[in-house]
């Protein structure tokens, strides 16, 4: 099987998969086979759900049907919502199997302190071997819905767990160097090694009758996948076994090209801004040298005007910047910690924080 070697999984669920198109109700049939797919993977791997389908169930309790205003397209959100966590909910609890639900917007993924508490609540509900079902936060998120952002939002949760894999369920079964449905002979392509202006040429929107999404939407989450470490399969859903049945045939696979630590450092030291600084003395300098966190005992001064999860700056004597990291308290709490061993924080601030200011995973050298 085509998945096996993979740990931790991100399936994407379309609407037109989970909705009917005509009745705009659950296709229960469907669900019961993709849960029944999970479940054969459950017990060895982390299986992350993005679902989309909410706008399309509570569509029908909505008078105006062409749901051209946002606010249509939130309350319908609002409503679908109950109901899709509700059938995952009953069709997983045949197999015993318990789950959670996420709601979260692409923005959640790029402050850093939500991101950062959102990846923390994904990661604990894994290691308690409950399946997130993620879905965007509609009533609130607009760009998710006026622009099909639920594949790029897959591919951001895949981003911020550190998943090796991001399945893309639709009504498609791969990328084809032409529209499909328009031109006959269109030729599917397997395997993309790089994502370039040939590429993005050949992705068509709007493909789907009931998701706001298309072939666009794919391909711009395979390129976030691809530069974080973490391959991409588009395929058919409409397979009596959704997942246990993908092939090389019948999908298309974008391979990453970076292994997700190098990558994700990459991102830290590129895209972010500096909130603040935090100097440090030899020993941490040492720590910094070999890779690791960075504890309170280590800070000689701290500056800016930072937030737990903003980056900072990492100094060393006066003008030798020697890191980049993600602060795990914020400015004045880690004024009141400098230079205090580890074990005294709870006493000083009151609760359990975390042993380091920065920890190794979220820190990158830079000489």
């Amino acid at each position: 099987m085509m998945i096996n070697k993979y740990k931790k999984i991100v399936i994407k669920i379309g609407s037109s998969s989970i909705v009917n198109a005509v009745s705009k109700k659950i296709n229960t049939k469907w669900m019961t086979r993709i849960c029944n797919d999970i479940k054969s993977y459950h017990k060895d791997k982390d299986i992350i759900i993005v679902c989309s389908g909410a706008i399309a169930l509570g569509s029908n309790l909505i008078k105006n049907k062409s749901l051209r205003k946002l606010e249509d397209k939130q309350a319908a959100a609002s409503i679908g919502q109950i109901e899709l966590a509700h059938q995952w909910k009953k069709h997983f609890q045949k197999h015993k199997i318990n789950i959670a639900q996420v709601l979260i917007t692409l923005e959640d993924s790029e402050v850093r302190r939500r991101y950062l508490n959102a990846r923390k609540t994904i990661n604990t509900l894994l290691q308690n071997k409950i399946i997130p079902v993620i879905n965007e936060n509609d009533t609130v998120a607009t760009e998710e819905i006026r622009y099909g952002d639920n594949d790029r939002l897959a591919a951001r949760v895949a981003q911020m767990i550190d998943a090796d894999l991001l399945i893309l369920l639709s009504d498609v079964d791969g990328l084809y160097d032409k529209n499909p449905t328009r031109t006959k002979g269109a030729k599917k392509i397997n395997e993309i090694y790089k994502i370039n202006k040939t590429i993005e040429k050949m992705a068509n929107a709007q493909t789907s009758k009931l998701g706001s999404g298309g072939m666009v939407t794919k391909i711009a989450a395979a390129k976030i996948c691809m530069n974080n470490g973490c391959n991409t399969i588009i395929t058919h859903s409409e397979k009596i076994q959704p997942l246990s049945s993908i092939s090389k045939e019948n999908s298309s696979v974008f391979y990453a090209t970076k292994n997700p630590s190098s990558s994700r450092k990459q991102w830290l030291v590129n895209h972010l801004h500096s909130s603040g600084f935090i100097r440090i003395d030899e020993g941490a300098l040492n720590a910094v040298k070999n890779n690791k966190s960075l504890l309170p005992a280590g800070i000689t001064e701290v500056g800016g005007s930072f937030n737990r999860g903003d980056v900072i700056s990492v100094y060393f004597k006066k003008k030798d910047k020697v890191a980049i990291g993600i602060s795990a308290y914020d400015i004045n709490e880690a004024k009141k910690i400098i230079g205090k061993k580890s074990k005294e924080i709870p006493n000083i601030l009151g609760y359990e924080g975390r042993d380091e200011i920065i920890h190794k995973d979220d820190l990158v050298k830079i000489f």
